[in-house]
């Protein structure tokens, strides 16, 4: 199915408000704001613990916030996750795959699991692009070319959001050019991009704006040059 461009009204595509969650007594977010506009690369950076797995895991449905608001395509991310989730493309660090199918299949299976309709023409095209062996038994495939199944996935569905948790891990230097890409792609067609990391370089090479959390409060937001600007320092020195 060739895939046609979404159509959205004026609001974020990500629209997060004092996100609270915790779990027992430990609080992984804290009163968390972002927003992530249609057009958009956001990088979501910090260090680990800091609550960036669990705001995917809110946008993505997987958990219900304990307070705050959370708006996602103009949806609830927990009521409306079936219908957003046809609406949204997701990249894990970590991605696991059904040993005995081929990574064509895996490829074809992973979107379609999550309601998108894949584009076999892009589909081909990324395969090429990212030296994938589709014929391939996934139980043969090394960590870097896991990884290639799934972004290969979700840059073949017309998402109108893609999420994208550490999606480089594993991947070479020459495969990361091509990730990004494919982000630069999805973003001019209008698509939103929201890149969690911790790997402040891929941020600087991709993202417009970004969120910096820590302890599961966001403690510095805003464009790249913004936060260049916050983060100079200036020494005054005093000749006698």
């Amino acid at each position: 199915m060739t895939a046609t461009s979404p159509q959205r009204d004026n609001s974020p595509a990500v629209e997060i408000r004092d996100l609270h969650k915790s779990f027992g007594r430990t609080k992984a977010l804290d009163g968390l704001d972002m927003t992530v506009a249609h057009g958009e690369i956001a990088g979501f950076l910090g260090p680990n613990g800091a609550g960036k797995s669990t705001t995917l895991r809110v946008l993505l449905g997987l958990l219900r916030a304990d307070r705050g608001t959370v708006r996602l395509l103009g949806g609830d991310p927990w009521r409306d996750a079936v219908a957003l989730h046809r609406r949204i493309a997701y990249v894990p660090g970590d991605v696991t795959l059904w040993p005995n199918l081929t990574g064509q299949q895996a490829i074809d299976f992973l979107a379609r699991l999550r309601g998108n309709n894949i584009d076999g023409k892009r589909r081909d095209q990324l395969i090429e692009r990212f030296e994938l062996d589709p014929h391939k038994k996934a139980r043969t495939y090394s960590k870097g070319n896991r990884q290639k199944v799934a972004i290969v996935a979700a840059f073949s569905t017309n998402a109108e959001l893609y999420i994208l948790d550490e999606p480089t891990s594993g991947l070479d230097p020459l495969m990361e050019q091509a990730f990004q890409q494919c982000v630069n792609e999805v973003a001019d067609r209008g698509a939103a991009v929201l890149l969690s990391s911790h790997i402040l370089a891929e941020v600087e090479k991709l993202c417009d704006a970004v969120t910096i959390v820590r302890s599961g409060r966001a403690v510095k937001s805003g464009t790249l040059d913004e936060l260049r600007h916050l983060m100079r320092t200036t020494v005054s020195v005093r000749t006698r």
